[in-house]
């Protein structure tokens, strides 16, 4: 039976809770939406006491289902001030799910300045001081309690950033090399967990095998009828070879990807990082492609080698090669796959921090496409000099902080690798969306320069990611035809627990996920007053289009009417 582990950090003690039946379908991001709207007050410190930290597996992870395997943490965000649910892949949603746990929830703070790891496995959890571990970087920190706890342990952790309670730090997971590759990285949910004490939580799923359905051949031909869609897709194939930066070539020509930071036009030697030019550097050097969890047929991890021809990094993303490569006006591949290893070394996010350097691109002098300068900046990161404290809050307080006001945020989150004049879809979720400027809360590329029916395609979209984060699904998997998705998961969601929904009703795990955000956002300060983008995104014509961001605000504000979901 599945389980709520409680961590009480004042108080130093674990329980184990049965969950309330109101649980029973949640996961993910919608469970830790209800704890976290029914639990703590929106109007909280999201460094106090009050606030909680939640670890959710989704709803099918513990079964081995292909890209079922991303885990959610949830809490009152540093950075937005609202409700935050960020996810990751690698290896704890699967090891906790077959551990019984259906969600850690985190309280409190120690009553000592002291750091902690939770310990995690068929016996219970121990909450183990570890003060030898303070200060630790995340390559240094996992080897270490490798070394002590065996090679096959999921480890959750944080690096300085989140130590320091940096709003731009990340929570890292182990991904199946066993490196902190993955990262819980929107929203500064790195320092709550720091704020709570905590340096890691090691999981030991040593003894237990995967959960097995209660109808096992349902199960297990709805999951190979899943399979052979995805490898029929062309984009499953074209992620499998060259990873997410496979749209760079698209996208920069679309004008999308950001550069010169969001002035927009072309970035020399742009080909550079192209992901078949990526690709075949890493094939000459050794690297590979990787599932980062157990069972994912995509695989679309890039494993990336050095000039030495050792590991620098993993999972070198679009996002990060946009945000700390064009948009910085940097396309030297080394450089930003060493910006990259920097930055999950210290646990912060790549799109956060580098948005936070272009602004002082912007302000200072300080040259676009400077890569060693921006390398510099992160070493000073590490070492918490002021100007590593400025960039480590963000961009919006560092843009704050020089003065400077044309930023693009949404709700005091950095905007991530899409514009919204170039893709007024997204543009809308980063308007509406309870979790700010987030591209996996809600993307849609068809059509994207038209005014046309972006409002729909942004809440249809919001809906579906909500609904898949609540199952721990990965939407890099998803079916050209995403919608079918809902009667996949009606049908394995059936098979793992024996109940008997439909398509609609997995549909309404999202759109329940959402009402939860909305309430607790509303319950915290946010009214539809906030549902705007930058001025410059309708003002600044976008090259190669000369788009805008044009979608009228009233057809934004009525986004989640009372057809879809009702005003708070």
């Amino acid at each position: 039976m599945n389980t709520i582990m409680r961590i009480d950090m004042a108080e130093l003690k674990v329980t184990i809770e049965k969950p309330p039946q109101n649980y029973q379908l949640l996961g993910g991001r919608g469970l830790s939406a209800r704890i976290l709207n029914t639990k703590i007050p929106a109007i909280t410190h999201p460094l106090s006491h009050e606030n909680k930290l939640v670890v959710a597996p989704g709803l099918l992870a513990g079964t081995m289902a292909p890209s079922f395997g991303r885990i959610s943490f949830g809490a009152k965000s540093p950075l937005t001030k609202t409700i935050k649910e960020s996810n990751a892949g690698g290896t704890a949603s699967q090891k906790l799910d077959r551990l019984g746990i259906k969600a850690i929830i985190i309280q409190g703070m120690p009553k000592e300045n002291q750091t902690y790891i939770i310990y995690i496995d068929t016996k219970g959890a121990q909450i183990i001081k570890a003060p030898d571990l303070s200060g630790k970087m995340n390559y240094d920190l996992i080897a270490t309690l490798q070394n002590k706890y065996g090679k096959e342990i999921g480890v959750i952790s944080i690096g300085r950033a989140g130590e320091a309670k940096m709003t731009a730090s990340t929570i890292a997971i182990t991904d199946q090399d066993g490196r902190p590759s993955r990262h819980a990285a929107r929203g500064g949910l790195g320092a709550v967990m720091g704020s709570k004490g905590i340096k890691a939580i090691v999981i030991n799923a040593k003894g237990t095998k995967a959960i097995e359905p209660l109808n096992k051949e349902e199960f297990k031909e709805t999951v190979r009828e899943l399979i052979e869609t995805l490898k029929q897709e062309k984009g499953t194939q074209s992620l499998s070879k060259f990873g997410t930066p496979r749209v760079i070539n698209f996208l920069s020509q679309l004008g999308s990807m950001p550069s010169w930071n969001y002035h927009g036009g072309p970035v020399k030697g742009i080909e550079n990082i192209y992901g078949e030019a990526i690709s075949e550097v890493n094939q000459s050097r050794g690297g590979r492609m990787h599932a980062c969890m157990p069972g994912c047929v995509v695989r679309c991890s890039i494993v990336f080698h050095g000039e030495d021809g050792q590991h620098l990094t993993s999972a070198l993303e679009y996002e990060t090669l946009a945000m700390l490569g064009t948009n910085l006006g940097v396309t030297n591949l080394d450089a930003i796959a060493q910006m990259d290893r920097m930055c999950d070394d210290l646990g912060v996010d790549t799109i956060e921090v580098g948005s936070a350097i272009a602004q002082l691109m912007e302000a200072v002098d300080i040259k676009f496409g400077d890569d060693q300068k921006v390398i510099e900046i992160l070493k000073e990161l590490r070492q918490s000099s002021p100007m590593g404290k400025i960039v480590g809050q963000g961009a919006s307080f560092t843009a704050q902080f020089l003065g400077l006001d044309r930023v693009p945020v949404s709700k005091g989150q950095a905007f991530p690798a899409h514009d919204p004049r170039a893709c007024k879809a997204v543009g809308v979720t980063y308007c509406t969306s309870p979790m700010g400027a987030d591209h996996t809360a809600g993307i849609d590329y068809r059509d994207s320069l038209s005014r046309e029916g972006q409002v729909k395609k942004s809440r249809d979209a919001q809906i579906l990611n909500a609904t898949i984060d609540s199952l721990g699904y990965c939407f890099l998997a998803m079916p050209t035809k995403g919608q079918l998705m809902y009667e996949v998961l009606a049908k394995l969601i059936n098979a793992r627990y024996g109940t008997n929904i439909k398509a609609e009703d997995v549909m309404n795990i999202g759109i329940n996920t959402i009402k939860d955000e909305l309430a607790f956002n509303h319950s915290a300060g946010w009214t539809d007053v906030h549902n705007i983008l930058p001025e410059f995104m309708k003002t600044e014509k976008l090259p190669p289009h000369n788009e805008v961001f044009d979608i009228p605000q009233d057809e934004i504000d009525a986004i989640f009417n009372k057809s879809v979901i009702p005003k708070i």
